[in-house]
């Protein structure tokens, strides 16, 4: 891909101005009613279309890889046990049996020692806190199936850009239909807009479908707050790339065909898995990748995508896919065009 080495990046160099208007607060009407924005990641031309016509902009012997986690509703209401003191926690990943990291609001009244009761059908113990400010807790099931019990009590966790309190609608649509592996605190939104039709579509046309898992986490969103990028750090989150998805790219790498990933932890996710000198390996484990320009991609060669904010992470790994003034350019393009963004707003196809 195409970098710009002419000078290190800056935080300062990802932003842009978004109307507040364009930040999508509910889904398009249809999963694949969104429009799309068409870019070549060389020449930064763009084209209008809409992500119901995806396909057409696919090819016979594609590869399609999809993230394949499932969102779970991670945000709970609390009280501190003994008091009304009201706490909101935000479940970011697993740690151990019953043990989890969390976010908890308001943190300063949140301390090691105490007992946190939510809906009076579980509670837990505040066991540790974390460098990122965040507490670690002990849950005690009293005998229940935990995830049943978050189903029951927990709520939907949309982003804090959407100024809304979730309803049932987001349940659906705030969750890939082709969701599988629970541990997903956000979902992959690009796959937000894809319908069973439009997979069985593409499979027709003789893309073939290939999963990896990132459960999404703090990793993906925590904003950075270092003007020199290179001095961020990610949150670790957990991936596994399947043995037949890496047989399936290798073999397409060997044709010429190419590789798409659905989102941007699809490719962090294959990018994390390349180990040296440069083998894609099947594995799973944790990962703080990192991907900013100047980078050079090693598995994929068109990347689904939606629309990101200004100055964040996923914006820096799609502009080293092509590079900074291309993307923030097909960026202006979508606004004037009155594309909606981020979670729930419209797509882009960059190839």
């Amino acid at each position: 891909m195409l970098f710009d080495r002419a000078k290190a990046l800056t935080l300062s160099d990802f932003d842009y101005h978004l109307p507040e208007e364009l930040i999508a607060q509910h889904p398009a009407s249809k999963r694949d009613a969104s429009k799309l924005l068409l870019m070549n990641a060389q020449s930064g031309d763009v084209e209008h279309s809409k992500f119901s016509n995806i396909v057409d902009s696919l090819k016979k012997g594609d590869v399609l890889i999809l993230n394949n986690t499932k969102v779970f509703p991670s945000r709970l209401f609390a009280r501190k046990d003994k008091t009304e003191t009201e706490i909101e926690l935000f479940l970011l990943r697993e740690l151990g049996h019953n043990l989890w990291e969390t976010l908890v609001k308001p943190a300063r009244k949140v301390r090691v020692g105490n007992k946190l009761v939510i809906e009076d059908k579980i509670t837990c113990d505040v066991v540790d806190n974390t460098v990122s400010g965040g507490r670690v807790v002990r849950f005690d099931k009293n005998g229940g199936d935990f995830f049943s019990i978050l189903d029951e009590v927990g709520h939907w966790p949309l982003p804090p850009y959407i100024d809304r309190e979730a309803d049932d609608k987001d349940k659906e649509r705030y969750q890939t239909v082709y969701a599988e592996h629970r541990g997903a605190v956000a979902a992959p939104t690009a796959g937000l807009h894809f319908t069973e039709s439009l997979l069985k579509k593409a499979k027709a046309k003789g893309v073939e479908i290939h999963t990896v898992i990132l459960h999404v986490g703090l990793g993906t969103f925590r904003p950075v707050n270092v003007e020199d990028i290179t001095k961020h750090q990610m949150d670790a989150e957990y991936f596994n790339v399947p043995e037949e998805t890496v047989a399936a790219i290798k073999t397409a790498k060997t044709e010429g065909r190419r590789i798409i990933g659905v989102g941007t932890t699809v490719v962090r996710a294959l990018e994390s898995a390349v180990m040296y000198p440069r083998e894609l390996e099947a594995g799973d484990g944790w990962t703080n990748k990192f991907i900013y320009p100047p980078y050079e991609f090693r598995v994929v060669d068109g990347i689904i995508t939606n629309f990101h904010q200004p100055k964040s992470t996923l914006l820096m790994l799609v502009s080293a896919f092509s590079s900074k003034e291309k993307i923030l350019n097909a960026y202006q393009a979508a606004i004037d065009s009155g594309y909606r963004f981020f979670s729930y707003g419209d797509a882009m196809f960059i190839h």
